[in-house]
């Protein structure tokens, strides 16, 4: 949904309370003046309960109550300013919370992760939060809330004013209708800003690739999809696979697609290269004569999210040491009679909704747990069923590149023996590597050495 849409001016307040508790009722206050429906006392003991089992607290300043009810609407978000911050138990030492977004959800709301994920991704830009922060009135931080969620189309530089861009994008055209390609990739973050939603091709459908947030609506206009895949590389189109694979297992695309691509460097505001790709042959040894890449129970939403919790990894690792690590995806019916657990499960007893990997809150404690040796184990549907499991899948018949340790036997083993999907992040390389089927898919480079 349109995260814009759930924005009121009348539910963005300063706050003059010093703590969270203090500053939930004054959200409620606002709120309930709208919709009297709403049961303060009922929704503050629900927003204090879950903020005393797991912290909302993001990060940047930032913290993001919630709570599921019963009520007539899908969504309430209140929002609250405080410029000498609040106290919360989530954040480390001295650090204070200093902008409170309250969302109340219905509880027959689908989408309520979804949500609170977008939610959580657009805070987690600095710059966005210190804009609103700074903001001289409530009406400015308005205005600033809505242009920040409304994506990256709402701010964009005019890429087809230039004479090489106008003339890569004539070219793409022409390329595109030339080689019978079914749909355009165009790479979005090779400009800062985002990309003016003009009509790109009008004839064919045309893809947005981007790291940012794109909420889909009229402000996507231009764009038949929008794909958030996160890159961390310089190198024309690094996100190409990846994107790829994410719109073939919504069925963006099919494997008899081919595909024309036309990007350049990020951040460089110029597009510099046009090229041709046919799914199939670029996913050909990974289908090995099947066409269901994704297995059947598992969601496409939770592969694109553990893909970016793993390439997170990959990059940041933990408190600045390299972190390998295995996730085992779906089929967990039969991926739980090949493992055991090395420790006690830390997520054991958790309601499944927490534990949820589209839950933005899960970020911090996935990764704060891939330092235990062992897999992650998780459904289809993204619950985390465990941490810390010794995979014990049969040796099957697949060939591994050299240099692989027991970690990728083990996701290619699992992989062969149940219908999941198994990514593994190397601690020594950096590379996230997908496997299905025994069959292994790079989704990320190595990382250079310090020699070179």
């Amino acid at each position: 949904m349109r995260l814009d849409k759930i924005i009121a001016r009348g539910r963005i307040i300063d706050l003059r309370s010093s703590d969270m508790r203090g500053a939930l009722e004054e959200l409620l206050n606002v709120s309930i003046a709208k919709f009297p429906d709403l049961k303060r006392d009922s929704l503050l003991r629900g927003l204090l309960a879950r903020e005393s089992t797991m912290t909302t607290y993001l990060g940047f300043g930032v913290a993001l109550p919630h709570v599921r009810v019963r009520m007539d609407r899908r969504y309430v978000l209140a929002i609250g300013r405080s410029r000498a911050g609040i106290r919360h138990d989530g954040t480390k030492d001295d650090e204070r919370a200093h902008l409170v977004l309250m969302l109340i959800a219905d509880e027959k709301a689908r989408d309520y992760l979804q949500v609170l994920a977008a939610i959580a991704r657009l805070v987690k830009e600095p710059d966005l939060v210190r804009s609103l922060l700074e903001a001289p009135s409530t009406n400015d931080l308005y205005e600033r809330l809505i242009a920040g969620f409304s994506g990256i189309l709402s701010r964009p530089v005019q890429a087809r004013q230039n004479r090489i861009n106008r003339l890569m994008i004539r070219e793409a055209d022409r390329v595109a209708r030339g080689a019978d390609c079914q749909a355009i990739f165009v790479f979005g973050d090779t400009f800062i800003g985002g990309l003016d939603p003009g009509p790109w091709f009008p004839k064919t459908k045309t893809i947005l690739v981007t790291r940012n947030l794109v909420e889909p609506g009229d402000d996507q206009r231009g764009f038949t999809e929008v794909i958030q895949v996160r890159s961390f590389s310089h190198q024309r189109m690094a996100q190409l696979r990846s994107a790829m694979l994410v719109a073939l297992t919504r069925g963006i695309i099919t494997f008899t697609d081919r595909i024309c691509c036309v990007g350049g460097i990020s951040g460089s505001n110029q597009f510099d290269t046009v090229g041709v790709v046919d799914v199939e042959r670029e996913f050909q040894t990974l289908l090995t004569g099947h066409a269901d890449l994704l297995p059947e129970d598992v969601k496409p939403e939770v592969l694109e999210r553990v893909l970016a919790v793993a390439t997170e990894l990959a990059v940041e690792g933990r408190e600045g040491r390299p972190v390998g690590c295995l996730f085992v995806v779906g089929d967990t019916q039969h991926v739980e009679k090949l493992v055991k657990p090395l420790v006690l499960n830390p997520f054991y007893g958790y309601k499944e909704e927490d534990r949820n990997i589209l839950n933005p809150f899960m970020d911090e404690t996935v990764k704060e747990f891939s330092s235990i040796d062992g897999a992650f184990v998780i459904r289809g549907d993204g619950v985390v069923v465990s941490a810390g499991s010794l995979v014990q899948a049969p040796n099957s018949e697949f060939m591994l590149p050299g240099g692989l340790g027991s970690r990728h036997a083990a996701a290619a083993a699992v992989s062969v023996a149940t219908q999941c999907i198994s990514i593994v992040v190397s601690s020594s390389t950096g590379q996230v590597t997908l496997f299905r089927r025994g069959v292994m898919l790079p989704m990320t480079e190595k990382r250079m050495s310090a020699g070179g």
